[in-house]
């Protein structure tokens, strides 16, 4: 028995979409990097170019769908818990199939590989040689293949669901006492993972003053891993106000007002921000607004978590 409710339907339908119209995209851009002369006058070239807007504008609405279809993903991750016995979140979903976790993964990666094309697609565009439309719809090929494992995995785990098999809770899978990559991390001392996690900000807003992007764009790299990293094994705690808790992924539900919605989004928005802010320097040589974006969303970010601890205390007069 498969869990395919209107939900599951809907984004598959979806997946459907983008598998099509990626395919087109794809198609296009192999013939774009075979034939592609900026300096030909022939008709070829000229339906080229007109074919590179097309792929371009494809490229551009399925990323637009992507990024609230990731946090739709998410929800409907969470209401399918219902059906499974153990799951409590999106965690026990994810857990109950050897496809969810990888999905997860490739979904996020895709996230920061679209958008990436766009910006270079931006870069391309300003210039009137168009001198990156060759590397960019080589980078799309590759992307494509991304896109394509990620509905593969999807489906593969939407149509792998048994809601007749108990499944672990998040509770057990962000536990201390399970044998995972996890509970070592949770072994760790709170003071020295979070010590890590305000560091890796400081560095972060030095190389930003210093003005150098590519180490900028490295420290906000280490900054999505540190904030995971703390949100989970600290942060998270005080959110749930309880010390055994630190499910990445009960943040999202309406107990907890959908924080988590908020903490991701801004998380994406400034690390994003800071890969965009390098990928037009190092092409276009020019001042761009995305490092301001990058270092508003991530102060924002950090602000957020730092609240939570703080305001436990006021209240209570401990710390967890």
């Amino acid at each position: 028995m498969n869990l395919i409710t209107p939900d599951v339907l809907a984004i598959l339908i979806i997946d459907a979409i983008f598998a099509f119209f990626g395919t087109i995209a794809f198609i296009l851009s192999i013939k774009i990097v075979l034939k592609w002369d900026i300096n030909a006058t022939t008709t070829t070239q000229y339906k080229l170019e007109k074919q590179s807007y097309l792929v371009a504008t494809i490229i551009k609405y399925i990323l637009f769908i992507k990024l609230p279809l990731f946090l739709y993903f998410i929800y409907v991750q969470n209401k399918l818990s219902v059906y499974i016995p153990g799951a409590m979140c999106a965690v026990g979903v994810v857990n109950s199939t050897v496809y969810g976790f990888y999905a997860m993964i490739v979904k996020i990666m895709d996230l920061y590989l679209f958008s990436s094309w766009l910006v270079l697609n931006k870069v391309d565009l300003e210039n009137t040689k168009m001198p990156y439309t060759k590397i960019k719809f080589v980078f799309f090929i590759i992307i494509y293949f991304f896109l394509m494992s990620e509905i593969a995995l999807e489906v593969m785990e939407f149509f792998s669901l048994n809601p007749a098999k108990i499944v672990s809770c998040c509770g057990t899978v962000f536990s201390a006492a399970s044998k995972s990559y996890i509970s070592s991390i949770l072994s760790l001392p709170n003071s020295l993972i979070v010590s890590v996690f305000y560091a890796n900000f400081i560095l972060l807003l030095l190389t930003y003053k210093l003005k150098n992007p590519l180490y900028y764009t490295l420290m906000n790299v280490f900054f999505v891993i540190t904030s995971i990293i703390s949100l989970i094994a600290f942060f998270g705690t005080y959110i749930y106000e309880l010390p055994t808790h630190h499910c990445p992924f009960c943040m999202l539900q309406s107990d907890y007002h959908y924080i988590g919605y908020v903490l991701y989004t801004a998380l994406f928005i400034g690390t994003f921000s800071a890969l965009a802010r390098y990928i037009i320097m190092m092409t276009n040589k020019r001042k761009t607004i995305f490092g301001k974006v990058s270092l508003f969303f991530n102060t924002l970010y950090v602000i957020i978590v730092t609240a939570y601890p703080i305001v436990f205390h006021i209240r209570n007069g401990v710390w967890l």
